[in-house]
């Protein structure tokens, strides 16, 4: 529009009620003259009785559930995808003990190799693991895959991983006997070595 910023405030006023008697007289004059204002107050006019002739229209009830329930699915992935962006520790904590779990459960399936404890008492014959009877071995004794024959003592804990036990009846074992047969039975034996590995790192 051409007319003065002043002229299309007074417009605005007018429409709001809010304008002064003598205002109202200049305006009034000009609406005579200049057909393009006449033209915009008159548009105006029909905006404002259309905003309020449907003011009272209100949504059905089930609107709102009509339209998400109308929504295409949103992919797995992309759910997944948001839940990783929300939570990002949990998500390393669930990539760490997945990776942990698949390299534990090959470790275990290459644990059927015959090893052994290093501790200079005890005598290795084959795949079978003495304690001779009279001596006494310090500290934990593991052996994977064979068998163990205690005969002596055994000052620690003793334990067995895939394989046999046999104690005689002088045989003594100070700590625990543990027998490791299973694939989960083997993951929670490593994670309680490496917690305990850990803690004496920390000590």
């Amino acid at each position: 529009m051409k007319c003065s910023e002043e002229m299309i405030e007074r417009i605005h006023q007018y429409l709001d009620h809010d304008i002064k008697q003598a205002d109202e007289r200049i305006l009034r004059e000009h609406l005579q003259s200049c057909t393009e204002c006449a033209q915009h107050l008159h548009e105006l006019e029909k905006s404002i009785a259309l905003v309020q002739s449907t003011s009272h229209i209100e949504a059905p009830s089930n609107f709102t559930q009509a339209v998400m329930n109308s929504l295409p699915e949103e992919k797995k992935r992309v759910g997944v995808g948001r839940w990783l962006k929300g939570h990002p520790m949990l998500a390393a904590a669930s990539l760490f003990v997945l990776l942990m779990t698949g390299s534990l459960f090959s470790s275990w399936s290459g644990d059927s190799d015959f090893s052994v404890s290093k501790q200079p008492n005890l005598v290795v014959e084959n795949n079978t693991v003495i304690v001779p009877e009279g001596e006494t071995v310090q500290g934990d004794v593991t052996v994977k895959g064979g068998t163990l024959k205690i005969e002596g003592k055994v000052e620690g804990d003793v334990t067995v991983i895939n394989g046999e036990r046999y104690m005689a009846s002088a045989g003594q074992v100070t700590g625990k006997v543990e027998e490791i047969d299973e694939a989960f039975e083997w993951i929670w034996f490593q994670m309680k070595s490496l917690a305990k590995e850990v803690v004496d790192i920390f000590q």
